[in-house]
């Protein structure tokens, strides 16, 4: 039973909408009708600013990271395996009950799994989407991007549990960037111009 709940505690902390909130709260603003519709960091950066954007994507990574250690806290780390919270987070992030099932697209609630399950896996994430994102100005490619060199990296480190949970997260980010991925070869993806 104790299982159980903690799953739908991960689900719900997935599902905290911190663009939909902090946009509402603090800016009159429903960002799900600007831009490009989504609640993840992006669309908060181009539709409220840097300091919103900011704001929501350390909350959305957050959220990764505290599903991940809820089977520690709770003491059932033994029964239920952290990367499993943590992926049930990323499709309450994806698909938020709290915002009508419209949600993000993964990355940073997927960041945040790492950061509470394998620290330096995720700092090389981080390096990795910056570089990524100073030469080619694509927050979506260098998203993708990312979550490839975290899959690559998996597989070196050999952590069985890790390799399945990431590749799963790839083919979230992915699949969530279809339409990124149609623009960036269409030639109208938009471009970041503060890096």
């Amino acid at each position: 039973m104790l299982i159980v709940f903690v799953l739908l505690l991960a689900y719900l902390v997935g599902s905290i909408p911190s663009g939909l909130w902090i946009g509402k709260l603090f800016y009159g603003i429903d960002i799900r009708e600007h831009g490009s519709g989504n609640l993840g960091g992006t669309n908060t950066f181009r539709t409220l600013g840097k300091k919103a954007g900011l704001i929501v994507t350390i909350m959305d990574v957050l959220k990764g990271t505290l599903a991940t250690l809820l089977p520690v806290l709770f003491g059932i780390d033994a029964e239920l395996h952290p990367l499993i919270t943590g992926t049930v987070a990323v499709v309450g992030h994806m698909f938020p009950v709290f915002a009508g099932f419209r949600g993000g697209k993964a990355v940073a609630t997927s960041g945040g799994i790492l950061l509470g399950y394998a620290p330096v896996l995720f700092i090389i994430i981080f390096a990795a989407f910056f570089l990524s994102l100073y030469i080619c100005k694509y927050v979506s490619l260098s998203s993708m991007i990312c979550a490839l060199v975290a899959l690559i990296v998996s597989l070196i480190m050999g952590d069985i549990a890790l390799i399945i949970v990431v590749a799963v997260l790839v083919i979230f980010i992915f699949y969530r960037h279809r339409a990124n991925i149609k623009r960036i070869k269409e030639g109208t993806e938009p471009k970041v111009t503060w890096i």
